[in-house]
């Protein structure tokens, strides 16, 4: 064999050396960053996709058994992951993330949580579901059983997926501030505290009920009697939170609401330069404010007649829109953390 051969293998095996190395370092760390699919949870659901969208950003996919469907949702991952880390579950309004009205386009809660260590998961899918377990399936929203999913079958794949801690918080907007309640008082244990912005949880008082039949109805196309029953029916006081409001007992609230009146987020700025847009932030998305702050208040009174503490925020200005629910989720952090250590 030539020198020139020799130098040749040598320079190969070298390289072949240096490029295992680099493998045996570099692919178990990669493959441990990422959760590995068919994880299961009781009854059937199971994890069965995940895609890394940034350096601590996920979009997982699971299997809901319960609706015989697959939901997408996006997860930011904690800061620091060397030991377990707790949930916060956030939830969408009424279009559920299916649409541009959600938390990742809307706000900065990928900037916001960087520096926090904590699992922050959010459904893309549920729109004027209210996340409820649904009576009967529905012509044009078809099956719905977010409760149970929500409750049973996404919390133990979570759990195993991310390696978390075990310890939840959960919290929502609108439509979904009416469902975190509810959520609460229906899986007692799971949550430690609960973010409520804007929402109504008088679901059985005509008000509530209105304001329900305009989201899955008039929003949605949906048939509201399908998800708890005919409206003088025993579903409908079982869902109010108020009317429960002793079930949320034990756990730290956070509510807010605003007036409705017009503040530093009704810019042109902020609705993209559109005026018709900021036109409806300011007349529907006010009104919109306004009338769950009449509900807010009824809860506030609920929860002090029966001596449960809450931390409330009620702002003199802010309407329905995506500017002050950003800011409410800033202010209620500390509330959500501390019982969840994170």
């Amino acid at each position: 064999m030539s020198t020139s051969q020799r130098l040749r293998m040598t320079l190969a095996a070298a390289v072949s050396s240096v490029l295992a190395a680099t493998l045996l370092v570099s692919s178990p760390a990669s493959a441990e960053e990422l959760p590995q699919t068919g994880i299961q949870s009781p009854g059937g659901s199971s994890l069965v996709g995940v895609t890394q969208t940034g350096p601590k950003q996920l979009d997982l996919l699971v299997y809901s058994a319960s609706m015989d469907k697959n939901i997408p949702l996006s997860v930011i991952l904690p800061k620091d992951r060397s030991v377990p880390r707790p949930t916060l579950y956030l939830l969408n309004g009424a279009g559920g993330g299916e649409d541009a009205a959600n938390w990742q386009a809307r706000t900065d809660v990928d900037g916001f949580f960087a520096d926090k260590n904590v699992n922050v998961v959010t459904p893309n899918a549920g729109a004027f579901s209210y996340y409820t377990d649904w009576q009967q399936d529905d012509p044009e929203l078809g099956r719905n059983k977010w409760s149970t999913f929500l409750g049973s079958e996404l919390p133990p794949i979570i759990d195993q997926a991310l390696g978390t801690s075990g310890l939840n918080s959960i919290a929502g907007i609108s439509s979904s501030a009416t469902s975190v309640l509810n959520l609460a008082i229906e899986h007692p244990g799971l949550y430690k505290s609960v973010g409520s912005y804007s929402g109504c949880a008088s679901t059985s008082s005509e008000l509530g009920q209105f304001y329900i039949r305009i989201t899955v109805e008039a929003r949605g196309g949906g048939d509201a009697t399908n998800m708890w029953g005919p409206f003088d029916g025993p579903g409908w006081a079982a869902n109010d939170p108020i009317l429960n409001a002793e079930k949320l007992r034990g756990l730290a609230l956070y509510i807010s609401n605003a007036t409705g009146l017009p503040g530093q987020y009704e810019t042109l700025d902020r609705a993209d330069g559109d005026l018709a847009k900021l036109t409806d932030q300011i007349i529907l998305g006010g009104g919109i404010e306004a009338a769950t702050g009449v509900c807010t208040a009824l809860l506030v009174n609920r929860l002090n007649e029966l001596n449960i503490p809450a931390t409330y925020d009620f702002p003199p200005v802010g309407t329905h829109s995506w500017g002050y629910w950003e800011e409410q989720l800033h202010k209620s952090w500390p509330t959500l953390a501390a019982p969840i250590g994170a």
